[in-house]
């Protein structure tokens, strides 16, 4: 309960900040910048560490980067229907694709499965934020492009200097030599700013006016987001014959709203931040409804 308060909280204090004049308006560039520097790597530090790799786990990982290569495909088909330029493709792929495993994901399972599997949903969550780091990043750098097109040098350069990325990947070698324990009140420190930060953030940058022009982007970010993704990983389950926690909680996680960290990728590379931060302003709020369903689908056939 208290994480869903602090949802409405921190999105809420941004858009009276906003609204009374009350900060910078590009406040929410600095904010950004704290997350993506420091926040964000300090995630991987906190968690990857302690991840235990067994060959069941492969189901998570594998599930976590189709749901964003299905996305690919999925808005591609979309956007040439509907005629939307690169850009606008680009925000549906980074609103759509990408789930939010961790602060929205983990109360939830906690709640409808109890604390005992969130081991599962780390590894979701690391792979998920792995995914964005990488393609991600690569719709996004695509999208900001005035011509749509870039080289794969210029790409490689932005992901090899990409913060989070950057972190995902240290913890990953380091925790192989370096005993991490020590700093771990440190990293959680850091860690917990990430969510009230990003939620902020998104606040400050909400925007309603114009909303109704906007809501068949929505609505079709939405339905591959919280009931396509986690039916197609549902399928997968049932034709590789996963059962158990390990497909429950992959089937759940992919259920997940839109990912904050979205919003901050997407104002990185000139996308449109109005759009995506509508998808997970309403994502949030309609995922809590359409989670339950999930919960239900998963106890059937799992």
């Amino acid at each position: 309960m208290v994480n869903f308060v602090l949802i409405a909280v921190c999105i809420i204090a941004g858009m009276i900040f906003k609204a009374t004049k009350s900060i910078h308006p590009d406040a929410h560039k600095g904010i950004n910048t704290w997350i993506l520097y420091l926040a964000l790597p300090a995630v991987s530090f906190k968690y990857l560490p302690k991840v235990k790799w067994t060959t069941e786990m492969l189901f998570p990982i594998a599930a976590t980067f189709l749901i964003s290569v299905f996305c690919f495909f999925f808005m591609m088909l979309y956007s040439k229907s509907r005629g939307y330029s690169r850009r606008s493709r680009s925000t549906l792929e980074l609103a759509s694709g990408y789930s939010n495993t961790s602060f929205i994901g983990f109360p939830l399972i906690s709640a409808f499965y109890g604390e005992g599997l969130l081991s599962i949903a780390i590894i979701c969550d690391q792979t998920m934020f792995f995914a964005l780091s990488t393609l991600g990043i690569i719709a996004a750098v695509k999208g900001g492009s005035k011509s749509g097109k870039v080289s794969a040098l210029f790409i490689l350069k932005r992901l090899v200097t990409f913060p989070p990325l950057i972190g995902c990947i240290s913890a990953l070698v380091l925790s192989q030599f370096i005993d991490f324990t020590v700093a771990e009140p440190f990293f959680d420190k850091l860690a917990a700013t990430v969510s009230p930060l990003a939620l902020f953030s998104v606040g400050l940058q909400l925007k309603f006016n114009g909303w109704k022009k906007l809501i068949p982007q929505m609505s079709m970010s939405m339905l591959y987001k919280l009931i396509l993704a986690p039916a197609i990983v549902l399928g997968m389950a049932l034709l590789l014959g996963i059962k158990g926690d390990v497909a429950k909680i992959t089937v759940f996680e992919a259920a997940m709203p839109t990912l904050v960290t979205s919003s901050i990728i997407a104002e990185q590379f000139r996308l449109n931040t109005k759009l995506t931060n509508l998808i997970i302003g309403v994502s949030i709020i309609v995922g809590f409804f359409t989670s339950a369903f999930w919960y239900e689908m998963t106890q059937l056939f799992f």
